[in-house]
């Protein structure tokens, strides 16, 4: 078993990949480490794949996954998650924008801090202003909603400990909220590491201003998830409930209204054409929609699929 796995997943950067490998080899040859790299391709469009295979050749160290098509950075993650052994797991991005120099660092605090999760916080960043500003307003939200004191949830340079990341599942864009799963399956113990911050040597930025909506999508979904993943019941039967029992008392007080203005010999309207009635009529449908949805929802996570959302086409290096 390796000391380290560092796991990158990859999108188009055939230019930096080669340089990526030696700098980490480099560090950890000059600090003893016993090391995997392990190279997920994201359905790359680019030589990204031969360039992986070739480094596989050079360096034993190297190790690769191939998706059959673009799934996103959670889903790499995951897949790479799924087939480190090091001891400590490194996570980062394939740019050149996250230094391997910090490595010793962050195994540092894992293995003698006793951490769970190291975060790198990218005190000093080389992005334009379009991308620092949207990103300090995601993470003041994101420190507010999960108590969580980080300053950085975006960057990919981090480090867990191996029994974390083989105790959490991550797809969509949940790749922000690592710390976060983290905490909620029972490793509290989350620092945090100033980092340094490359310059994007080459290529371009592949992430887009809409990758802030997803994300604040996504946090208020893995919030919702953890409260109610194992008793969905509880969520939809509590708004079911009120839905209902507020059409069942509009409804009474129709009925009681016009008994009782009959009794008193009084003129009055016919329940149905009064738009209370109507409103108490939607209630009492949405009620037991809500309720017949939280029954489902149970029997969902009772049999809840294991399975995979992406396809691993080959694999590199890999002993079974």
């Amino acid at each position: 078993m390796p000391q380290i796995s560092v796991v990158v997943p990859v999108f188009n950067e055939e230019e930096s990949i080669t340089e990526l490998t030696h700098w980490i080899s480099r560090v950890m040859n000059d600090h003893g480490f016993s090391h995997e790299i392990i190279f997920i391709n994201d359905g790359s469009n680019d030589d990204s794949w031969t360039v992986i295979n070739a480094l596989s050749l050079k360096f034993p160290t190297v190790k690769g996954l191939n998706f059959s098509r673009n799934y996103g950075k959670s889903a790499a993650l995951d897949a790479g998650f799924q087939k480190a052994s090091g001891d400590v797991v490194i996570t980062m991005d394939a740019d050149l924008q996250d230094s391997p120099d910090e490595i010793p660092g962050l195994y540092e605090m894992i293995k003698e801090g006793g951490f769970d999760v190291v975060s790198g916080w990218k005190k000093e960043r080389h992005d334009p202003i379009s991308k620092t500003i949207p990103s300090r307003f995601f993470n003041a939200v994101t420190r507010w909603i999960s108590g969580i004191k980080l300053h950085d949830f975006n960057c990919g340079l981090k480090a867990y400990r191996n029994k974390v990341i083989k105790n959490i599942q991550i797809y969509g864009e949940m790749h922000r909220y690592i710390p976060l799963l983290a905490k909620w399956n029972g490793f509290p113990k989350i620092g945090e590491k100033i980092v340094q911050h490359q310059a994007r040597k080459y290529g371009y930025s592949k992430f887009g201003i809409e990758r802030f909506l997803n994300g604040f999508l996504d946090l208020i979904s893995v919030s919702f998830v953890h409260r109610y993943k194992k008793k969905p019941m509880h969520f939809f039967g509590l708004l079911g409930t009120l839905s209902f029992f507020s059409g069942f008392v509009i409804t009474c007080w129709l009925i009681f209204q016009k008994i009782y203005g009959l009794s008193k010999g009084l003129q009055v309207r016919e329940i149905t054409e009064q738009p209370l009635f109507f409103l108490a009529l939607v209630a009492l449908i949405i009620g037991v929609q809500l309720f017949v949805t939280g029954f489902i929802a149970e029997l969902m996570t009772s049999n809840q699929s294991k399975e995979t959302e992406y396809k691993i086409d080959e694999e590199l290096n890999f002993e079974y």
